[in-house]
């Protein structure tokens, strides 16, 4: 099972003084985050997009690309890319030179996302989410399959055979679809054969089973090989010493955030009652101590099937550097083999 984390480079004001600390710093202190998942023997990192003012990676392939010059087996992905509101041929583009600055290490989570903010930005239509959703992966993956590809949509001007350069290291880059409760977006990974990245940032592990069994089934009715239709998980954690530790490190950004999103969608204000039941043994949040940690995951693989990897979206706690950092460390030194080790032993697929 591959281990990582998922950043939104988060930048958050202290809870003490409700100041914002510098972005030049934050997006320092994620370079440096990255450089350590690499070192501990982490195998992913992440970039979300987002357009706000509360995350910094509305250009997730220029921090990805500074990343690989300064790390060297670590996977670097997006998390996700909205593909609905970018060009394909820019993004496979910029996703190639990553791929030959990372030597072979680029991936992309792609999907709708969760904010709505991208499509005004660029003159979109939210009312044509999925369709140009749909238009656009299908670019994106002809383009993985032929330089000059022959293309027609109804969203941007058709392709009759020019170039599209440079290509990647990778004979392939590696595409993955981004969902969160959708079926039809289930459906629609295995129908293609591609790997499923499902984002869990509530609720139980469980709950999401039903929707992982269609798109195993989808896939299958399609002809694919059970052993592609590959499942990860997107979930909000934070590791520490003790599970006070990093509940605590974890939970003043977390109810930030939340409070802030909620405030737009019409939620009731965070509470720390519903933190800590979501941290407990049966909510989605995997934040503890180590130990506890690698259990929650290795019963998230259970409930779901089979996981092929989990990723840890611990941005919230960006202010909490030491604890960041030591989350990361024990992420990657005690947490990750001890899941590993368990997987083996039960022959559990990895």
């Amino acid at each position: 099972m591959d281990i990582g984390i998922d950043s939104f480079a988060a930048i958050l004001p202290d809870p003490r003084t409700g100041l914002l600390p510098s972005a030049t710093e934050r997006m320092a202190d994620l370079l440096e985050e990255v450089v350590l998942a690499d070192r501990v023997g982490l195998d992913v990192f992440g970039i979300g997009e987002h357009h706000r003012a509360e995350f910094l990676d509305s250009a997730p392939a220029i921090i990805l690309a500074a990343a690989a010059a300064r790390t060297s087996r670590i996977r670097l992905t997006s998390a996700v890319t909205v593909l609905s509101a970018v060009d394909p041929v820019r993004l496979f583009q910029e996703f190639a030179t990553l791929d030959l600055i990372s030597k072979g290490r680029a991936e992309l989570v792609v999907g709708r996302g969760s904010f709505g903010e991208a499509f005004p930005l660029f003159g979109l239509d939210p009312q044509a989410y999925d369709d140009l959703f749909a238009e656009k992966l299908d670019l994106f993956l002809q383009l993985g399959e032929t330089s000059h590809p022959r293309w027609q949509g109804h969203f941007r001007p058709e392709l009759s055979g020019q170039g599209v350069f440079p290509r990647p290291h990778q004979d392939r880059l590696p595409v993955w679809i981004g969902v969160g409760g959708t079926p039809q977006s289930f459906a629609r990974a295995g129908v293609l054969g591609l790997p499923l990245m499902v984002a869990i940032i509530g609720g139980t592990f469980d709950r999401f089973r039903p929707l992982v069994d269609l798109y195993r089934e989808a896939g299958a009715r399609a002809g694919h090989d059970p052993a592609a239709l590959k499942v990860g998980v997107h979930a909000l954690g934070f590791v520490g010493e003790t599970h006070a530790a990093a509940a605590d490190a974890f939970f003043p950004g977390w109810a930030h955030l939340t409070a802030t999103v909620g405030r737009e969608r019409g939620w009731s204000p965070p509470t720390r009652a519903q933190f800590d039941a979501m941290a407990g043994p049966d909510g989605a949040f995997l934040v503890g101590a180590p130990a506890t940690v690698a259990a929650k995951i290795r019963r998230a693989s259970e409930v779901l099937g089979g996981l092929s990897r989990i990723t840890f979206q611990m941005s919230t706690a960006s202010l909490e550097t030491a604890a960041m950092k030591r989350s990361i460390e024990l992420l990657g030194t005690e947490v990750a083999p001890m899941v590993r080790a368990n997987l083996d032993d039960e022959g559990v697929r990895t």
